[in-house]
């Protein structure tokens, strides 16, 4: 911006002062503008007054960490050293800050977003802010004048028009008072016209006043001011409505009559020009309206973005400031589904010109990760502010549960935003007994108070349904298996599945299946039938097949039953009885394999509260199962990997059975043998 736009008073003659970056000499070097990347880089360990066994046997929770509380681990100054598990996106960011790049995070909730953008800003150098002031334009008043100052200037000349528009007022005034002495001295002594004389002093009065008003127009409006600013600015542009994001003209009721506002002491800034030279945080980008995505592509191109009224109704649609300043980083963020709705060209933009990345929503398992989610908890109860530091065994809770909360074995959840509630709302607890520090039965407690809204609702549902529930856990019956599924996330609830075979009613044998299943599902039934006319050795053209989902009123959504309904069906055919004391979860493909599925840790929960003393998960899923200590004497859990083992395992009755899966064998031809030595060497990950 050229700065001879307008010309300010004349204390400006200070401007031989040394220039502002020279005003910050004792400020701490910039890490964004010189130094090794690779230092910058580089992952913080766990410091404070601490004491590390690095050959700690590899069930410590702690990872090796001595520890009396959370109270001895230092937490790291800088927020992008307190960031956990993203080291990918940690070193993108690193970059980015260095280089001045666009970056667009996509990944879960939680998993540290905004925590990242807001650490590229303590990244930035401060040396470089600026203020922003907007000057009335004499020429045209709706087109309001720019000028950028270096950061402090801004409010020296304010102050300084101010001054200048207060010595003047104070000799427009003491000019006022004169003419008025005369004019009623005049009327009075003289002309003896004293109505006279007091009309002319209001005709007077007025006039000056009404002229006035004119020298507030010389004093510029301070649009942005970033003097005590310590670090480049972070505005979170989340949600924000167009005025809000790209800046507005407030509304003037008075437009006319000399009483209306100065134009340029209407115009305010949008979070893109309080950006400048720092850090714009859009989370999920995608519910931006398509007119703001393209201002905002345009103002990430060219660095600059002139102010207008956002709404046409306004008086402001009519003013217009030459472009404001928004050199910024942008930083958009979002889920999966932010990538569909965002403007192709802005994300064109930021992909052109920076970078991408997918945020972990989990990580290996490691001592030096279980010592950093250590310093997680420290860094929650430090940013708190109220919460009393964690014992080593209120941490090892905490951890166990980022552990369970990861659905995959040897992994730890980064969701830590939920897992930080979990910390909280355990340090509330603690605070409430008068504890000094926070204990493992106050984490334990918060596990069932920090329950989400969904997890509390599937749970009151399952309770309240136990009375009329149609379940068994003993015995055997023919065509009815205990099929397993999850509500609200992360509650688990038994679902019996009951098939029944019935002469054909129609041209060809049909296969019909209630519950409200979704597409999914209902595609997932339809599969199983040509697991059934495969392996049953049986036609069913003469036959029509009812599957019923047993009290399923919130309906089924995915094909975790699929083995289930297998079961059933075949057992149904065969008329051979199935054990009730077993439950089971799988998908199935055409071929005969159990697919592994989701959620399998609260299905077996589940089976173990239901009274259940098996339960069948695919052998994919073994990695996966991270139950509570006190299901896991309950419970046995088998893992398979083919229909035939699932129809070994729950049918009964001899030589029923036996006949049976021995024509099963003949049939797949070694599938088991295949599947066994598949899996030792594929280690299929969890769809979770």
């Amino acid at each position: 911006m050229s700065n001879d736009r307008t010309t300010d008073p004349p204390l400006e003659e200070d401007s031989d002062e040394p220039p502002f970056e020279e005003d910050n000499e004792t400020d701490p070097p910039d890490p964004g503008a010189d130094g090794d990347l690779d230092d910058l880089g580089s992952a913080v360990d766990v410091e404070g007054d601490v004491e590390i066994d690095e050959d700690a046997p590899e069930d410590d929770l702690l990872g090796g960490l001595h520890i009396d509380s959370t109270a001895d681990i230092r937490v790291p100054d800088r927020l992008v050293d307190q960031v956990i598990g993203q080291e990918e996106a940690r070193d993108i960011v690193m970059r980015a800050a260095k280089q001045h790049r666009h970056v667009m995070m996509i990944g879960t909730p939680g998993t540290g977003k905004s925590m990242l953008a807001k650490a590229m800003s303590q990244l930035l150098p401060k040396e470089s802010l600026q203020d922003v002031l907007v000057y009335h334009n004499p020429e045209d008043s709706n087109e309001p004048k720019v000028r950028t100052v270096p950061a402090g200037k801004g409010d020296q000349i304010v102050e300084a028009h101010q001054e200048e528009v207060r010595k003047r007022n104070q000799m427009r005034s003491f000019l006022m008072w004169i003419v008025l002495a005369v004019v009623v001295g005049y009327a009075f002594l003289v002309a003896g016209q004293f109505l006279l004389g007091i009309l002319a002093a209001g005709v007077i009065y007025f006039a000056f006043r009404y002229s006035n008003r004119g020298s507030d127009a010389m004093i510029p409006k301070l649009l942005i001011n970033n003097a005590d600013r310590q670090t480049a600015p972070f505005e979170d542009a989340t949600g924000a409505h167009a005025g809000a994001l790209l800046g507005d003209v407030r509304h003037d009721p008075f437009q006319s009559g000399g009483m209306e506002t100065p134009a340029h002491e209407r115009v305010e800034a949008g979070a893109i020009h309080k950006a400048n030279k720092g850090v714009l945080f859009v989370d999920e980008i995608n519910t931006l309206d398509v007119r703001s995505q393209q201002h905002l592509m345009t103002a990430i191109q060219e660095g600059e973005f002139g102010i207008t009224g956002q709404s046409e109704r306004s008086s402001g649609a009519m003013v217009q400031t030459e472009p404001v300043p928004c050199d910024f980083i942008m930083v958009a963020a979002g889920n999966m589904d932010a990538m569909e709705n965002m403007h192709p060209a802005l994300r064109s933009r930021i992909k052109g010109y920076g970078y991408e990345v997918y945020m972990d929503d989990t990580i290996d398992d490691t001592p030096d990760m279980r010592r950093k989610f250590a310093r997680f908890v420290a860094q929650e109860v430090e940013r708190d502010g109220r919460l009393p530091h964690f014992q080593p065994d209120a941490v090892r809770e905490v951890i166990l549960e980022a552990k369970r909360r990861a659905g995959r074995k040897d992994h730890l959840t980064l969701e830590l935003r939920n897992l930080g509630g979990l910390v909280r709302v355990a340090g509330d607890i603690a605070r409430s007994k008068g504890h000094e520090f926070t204990e493992r039965s106050d984490v334990l407690e918060a596990k069932k108070r920090s329950r989400s809204i969904e997890q509390q609702v599937a749970d009151n549902y399952i309770e309240r349904r136990k009375d009329y529930e149609l379940k068994t856990s003993e015995g055997e019956a023919v065509g009815r298996v205990n099929g397993l599924a999850v509500m609200g996330g992360d509650s688990g609830i038994m679902m019996p599945v009951m098939a029944e075979v019935t002469p054909r009613q129609g041209e060809g044998g049909e296969i019909y299946a209630t519950g409200k299943l979704q597409e999914i599902a209902q595609e997932a039934v339809e599969n199983v039938s040509a697991i059934i006319k495969k392996y049953t050795g049986e036609s069913i053209a003469n036959k029509d097949i009812h599957i019923q989902f047993v009290q399923s009123y919130e309906g089924v959504e995915g094909d975790s039953a699929s083995i289930t309904v297998a079961t059933a069906v075949i057992s149904a055919l065969e008329d051979i009885p199935i054990a009730q004391d077993l439950a089971m979860t799988g998908s199935l493909s055409v071929r005969g394999d159990v697919l592994p599925v989701g959620g399998v840790t609260h299905k077996i929960e589940a089976a173990a509260k239901a009274g259940c003393t098996r339960v069948i998960i695919p052998k994919a899923n073994e990695q996966d199962v991270m139950i509570e200590d006190e299901y896991k004497d309950q419970i046995e859990i088998i893992p398979v990997s083919h229909i035939s083992e699932v129809l070994d395992i729950a049918l009964v009755g001899e030589p029923e059975k036996d006949s049976l899966v021995d024509r099963l064998k003949n049939i797949t031809g070694g599938a088991l043998e295949r599947g066994a030595s598949a899996q030792q060497g594929s280690g299929n990950p969890s769809p979770q």
